[in-house]
This record gives C-alpha cells, sequence and structure tokens, in this order.
C-alpha cells in the first residue's frame, strides 16, 4: 500500500506530535509535582510517627517509673497500715501489771518515755553521750544534778499507775525527831 503523504497532512502531524509532546511534557511535570507532593507527605508522615514513636518511648518510661513509685508507695502504706494496727491493739489493751516503762530525764525533767532502758540510752547517743557509755545507778542527789538519768517505772494495776521502780531509802538525820 502506497500513501502518498501531503505537506498540509505532514503539517498537522508535525502539529499532533508537538501537541502531544507538549502534554506529555505537562503530563510528566504534573506527575513529578504530585510525586514530589506524595515524598513530602510520606516524610512528613515519618517524621511524625517517629516522633511518636519517641513520646510512647518516653511516657513508657515515665510511667513504668510512677508506676514502681506507686507500688513502693502502697508498701510503705501497708507497712504503716500494719503498724499503726498493732499500736492500736497495744494501746486498747493498756498496760499490764508488772510492766516497766523508762522515763529519760534532762536535768531532772522529764525528756522521752520508752519502752526499755536500751531504747532510752540509744537516744541519749544522739544528743551527745557516747553510744557505750556506761550507765550506773544514780545515788540519792536530786534528778536535777544529772545531765541525762533513766529512771524506771512499773505498771501498779491497784493505783491504776506507773510508780518509780527505785525509791530513796530515807536516811535517819542526826538528831532530828
Amino acid at each position: 500500500m502506497i500513501r502518498i503523504v501531503t505537506r498540509a497532512r505532514l503539517a498537522r502531524l508535525e502539529d499532533a506530535a508537538r501537541t502531544a509532546s507538549e502534554q506529555a511534557r505537562q503530563a510528566s511535570g504534573a506527575a513529578n509535582e504530585a510525586f514530589g507532593r506524595h515524598l513530602r507527605e510520606l516524610y512528613a508522615v515519618t517524621d511524625r510517627a517517629e516522633r511518636a514513636e519517641a513520646t510512647t518511648n518516653e511516657v513508657s518510661v515515665l510511667l513504668s517509673g510512677a508506676l514502681a513509685e506507686l507500688s513502693e508507695a502502697q508498701q510503705e502504706l501497708l507497712r504503716k497500715d500494719i503498724e499503726i494496727r498493732r499500736l492500736r491493739e497495744e494501746l486498747n489493751r493498756g498496760p499490764r501489771e508488772g510492766e516497766t516503762v523508762t522515763v529519760l530525764l534532762h536535768h531532772g525533767e522529764p525528756h522521752a518515755v520508752y519502752a526499755s532502758r536500751e531504747a532510752a540510752h540509744a537516744d541519749t547517743a544522739t544528743h551527745g553521750y557516747p553510744a557505750d557509755h556506761v550507765w550506773t545507778p544514780c545515788d540519792e542527789r536530786p534528778a536535777a544534778v544529772f545531765t541525762w538519768r533513766c529512771e524506771a517505772f512499773i505498771y501498779n494495776p491497784a493505783s491504776r499507775g506507773f510508780h518509780r521502780v527505785y525509791t530513796a531509802v530515807p536516811r535517819a538525820l542526826d538528831g532530828a525527831a
């Protein structure tokens, strides 16, 4: 088959080719712009996801620390609750016959009351006395002449009170009636 191409047809074909080429160039530019937008959106979404993951990790660390602190606080509350119950029971039962307490006197004035003499001695160590201080029984001098003095008191149910364990023996004064 023979085809005869005229100048007018050739001009129309060249014009159609230029138009198609221009449309292809515009489509390629639009595709490149769309691809660029999609890449920028992808980078932005990836960045947000990475920041969200970092924030999630940070919050996770903070949350685990807070949970550990909460657990420790709950355990401390439980220990304190047990101690409060024990002290309440001890308070409600009241003193028993023969039970002793030790009063720590500072220059003759009551400073504190302790369940044992050892606890009173340990407290004086916090006030400047050495922990290995040898405590000796007090003589008949007034309590005010001693810097620290421990006095034991024993519960007497008949009088419903504590009385001094050691009482000074009255000595006879020469010539006094």
